[in-house]
């Protein structure tokens, strides 16, 4: 759901509408917010659903337990990614790489405590995990607030951020289904791993793989975050061509990302169906992107965005 808030900023931001960027970025924590306290509630009877669907026990014991104490990661998680896309759009990627680093310094010695000395065990790593996390918030909203460079974009709370949830919620819909899919394509398999004669072994070879293959996804999901964030910001400013060159060169990259890390997984695991989908993705992202109307991509998002500014100042008005 978070993708929005770039495409939706990031055009705003495009179009000089600076205020809007901070205005859409407080309306987007506040409907993920809303979001996460919706799946907390899941989370939380996480044992009991896994039961009903006829997990293992002793599975749905421990995934439950570990679960339950993942809940406060989904509200920092909530806070975290539309921070990080106000940021992003803004390209200032540098603060983001420290608290990325900072974080991370303090999270292994964190994780090793809570797991192998605190006695926690798997819960010492949800926990770590939930600390860890809103550390990264924490940090981010420092910077927020106090650095010069988000002088521009950054506003006051006030009502006027629940002017776009309306706009934020039509937009993240198809988005957050086309994700869900997507992920659960892959994650459902280790749910049907119950099935299998050994399920807890079974299980965690599936843990690994999926584990394995999330790692190297994180590769093109960061080319995909910076030419999301230039295809916005160019479409915002009026810019197709800009924005269709950013693109083309992006598909180039990911393509090359892909050999590697096919070639890789290819040497080392035979995970054949998981990169055919990965493969089949690429080439279908690839044809939509070739018929796509830029030109009037960009027209769309410039009237959207100096719509709802037109609309903004005549209630303000009255």
């Amino acid at each position: 759901m978070d993708w929005q808030v770039q495409t939706l900023c990031g055009q705003a931001y495009g179009a000089q509408q600076y205020q809007k960027v901070g205005r859409q970025t407080y309306g987007a924590m506040f409907s993920l917010v809303l979001v996460a306290s919706l799946v907390s509630l899941v989370w939380i009877n996480m044992e009991n659903v896994l039961i009903l669907i006829g997990q293992d026990p002793i599975i749905a014991h421990e995934a439950g337990r570990f679960t339950l104490w993942t809940v406060p990661t989904l509200f920092a998680y909530a806070i975290f990614q539309p921070l990080s896309r106000y940021l992003q759009i803004q390209s200032l990627t540098i603060p983001m790489l420290l608290n990325s680093v900072v974080t991370l310094l303090l999270h292994i010695p964190l994780c090793w405590f809570l797991v192998f000395k605190s006695g926690l065990e798997n819960v010492g790593g949800a926990l770590a995990i939930s600390i860890s996390k809103w550390l990264n918030v924490i940090f981010l909203l420092l910077y927020v607030k106090y650095s010069s460079a988000c002088a521009k974009t950054r506003v006051p709370v006030s009502m006027e951020m629940f002017h776009g949830i309306g706009e934020f919620f039509r937009f993240v819909i198809p988005s957050a289904v086309m994700i869900c899919l997507q992920r659960w394509a892959y994650e459902i398999v280790a749910l049907l791993s119950v099935l299998l004669s050994n399920p807890q072994l079974e299980t965690s070879v599936l843990s690994v793989c999926l584990t394995t293959t999330s790692t190297f996804y994180s590769i093109p999901y960061g080319i995909g975050a910076a030419v999301s964030t230039r295809v916005s910001n160019e479409l915002g400013a009026g810019r197709p061509q800009a924005a269709r060159i950013a693109v083309y060169t992006v598909m180039i990259l990911a393509i090359i990302e892909v050999l590697i890390a096919s070639g890789t997984l290819f040497g080392t695991r035979d995970i054949f169906g998981i990169q055919v989908g990965a493969i089949l993705q690429t080439v279908l992202l690839s044809l939509i992107t070739s018929c796509t109307n830029w030109e009037k991509q960009a027209s769309d998002a410039r009237e959207r965005i100096f719509e709802e500014r037109y609309s903004v100042e005549n209630v303000l008005e009255y």
